[in-house]
Parts: C-alpha cells; structure tokens; sequence
C-alpha cells in the first residue's frame, strides 16, 4: 500500500467530500463515500451522517477482494464491486438525492434536458428495485445494470455516482439532482409543452470538462470546509493516481 501518509491526506480529502455532498443537501442520515487508494483498496468515510463526520475523524481502508472490516456499512459492498469492474474509477458516493429519488419512484432516470444532464447520456440506468443492497450478489446486479455509466438509480433507494476523482464524483453528484429537479418541473407542463430532450451528438458536445468545469463545481459545493486546504491538495493529486495505481503490497 502507499505511505500512511498519503493514505491519510486521502482520507482527508474523503471527509471533505463526505461533508460537501451533506452540505448540499445530497446525503442526510444514510449515504457514503470513498476513494481508491490503489488496485486493491480503498478508504470509505466513517459510518455515520456524512454531515456529522468530525475533522480528523478517521475513515476505514476497505480491500476491493474480499470480506467488509468490522464497523463498515454494508452497501460499502456497491464500492467494492465498482473498483472491482471500473479500474478507471476513483471515487464513489452512495448518496440520497431527493428529486432524483421522487423521479425514480415514477420508474424514470433524468432525461438530458439541460447541461449537468448531458454527463449521464445515453441515460442513467434505473435499478428498479427499492431494497437495500445487503449482499454481493445484490451489489453485482446493481454495478451490472449501471455498466459504464456515471451514475445508477435505485428506484426509491437513492444514487450511486462514480468518476475518476473526488472532486468530480461530487459535481456529477449534484449533476444528476440538479438534472432530476428540470425534469420534475419539466413534466408538470409536458402535458401542454414538448420538452426537448439532447441528442446524443449534443450531449456528447456539452459534456465537457474544460473551462474548469469540475472544478469550480468543487470549488461551489466545498466552500467553508474546515480541512479544505490540506484535502484540495490531496484531491488535485488524487486525479493523477486513481485510476489503474499499481499496488505496492
């Protein structure tokens, strides 16, 4: 594994995340998140509100293969399949959006309609059942129906949202909200208006990163946090290693 030092300016970073999407109204009493640390682990937050988690307060190192370490949630086990099957993938929230969840109880995902909406074309996919994810064989299926999406919703049972780093899984995160609130305003007056939906060569056109589009979503959402320096360093060196880091265990 890399230093303890590094696993610790990680985990930093991890709460600063944790904080943020609670902040934004993201996550309440349920919800977590995690960044890869190499090919074989991660560290997720505590297992408590992502609000509540204390500056300092440590969070668990998870083996991508094998058994959950005592303490750690149980739907930890979706992280696990993600960095499993996506190498590319450095960060993951399991989070409970609520106009993305009040969208899903209609059996219905964000339709692209404005720009955040764009990054989930073709579609984010709709896992449609409401039970909570308590065993590997559940947490597969699930990770199978997101395929090589950013994002998968469980009917009436939140988000998962994965990306190469930190920052990104945040923005995207509240991406898909944003993207679930047009959509239930715009299906109040589909009955009187058609709604226009992008196409695929438009999102592929808006789904852009340049200008500091991430970034100044990050710099938005994480505002105020009191680790904020300390893990905006560890995040911007988090995207050069997330992805494919060769482990040194």
């Amino acid at each position: 594994m890399p230093s303890i030092a590094s696993v610790a300016a990680l985990d930093r970073a991890v709460r600063v995340a944790a904080r943020t999407l609670a902040r934004a109204g993201l996550a309440h009493a349920y919800g977590h998140c995690s960044a890869r640390i190499d090919d074989a682990h991660f560290v997720v937050c505590a297992a408590r509100p992502m609000g509540l988690i204390g500056v300092g307060e440590t969070g668990t190192v998870v083996p991508i293969d094998g058994p959950l370490p005592e303490g750690v949630l149980g739907e930890v086990r979706l992280h696990q399949q993600i960095y499993r099957a996506r190498p590319e993938i450095g960060a993951v929230a399991r989070t409970m959006p609520s106009k993305t969840m009040s969208l899903s109880t209609l059996r219905r995902t964000p339709r692209a309609l404005h720009g955040p909406g764009t990054y989930f074309a073709p579609g984010v996919p709709l896992w449609d059942d409401p039970q909570l994810i308590r065993s590997d064989e559940q947490a597969a299926a699930v990770v199978a129906c997101m395929g090589t999406n950013a994002a998968v919703v469980m009917r009436g049972n939140g988000a998962v949202v994965a990306a190469d780093t930190l920052e990104a899984m945040v923005a995207l995160t509240w991406y898909l909200e944003d993207a679930a609130r047009v959509d239930l305003d715009v299906l109040a007056l589909e009955g009187r208006f058609t709604a226009a939906v992008l196409d695929d060569a438009q999102c592929r056109a808006r789904a852009t990163r340049s200008g500091r589009i991430i970034e100044r979503m990050w710099e938005y959402l994480s505002a105020g946090d009191p680790e904020l320096s300390g893990a905006h360093v560890a995040c911007a060196a988090h995207a050069t290693r997330a992805a494919n880091v060769p482990s040194t265990s």
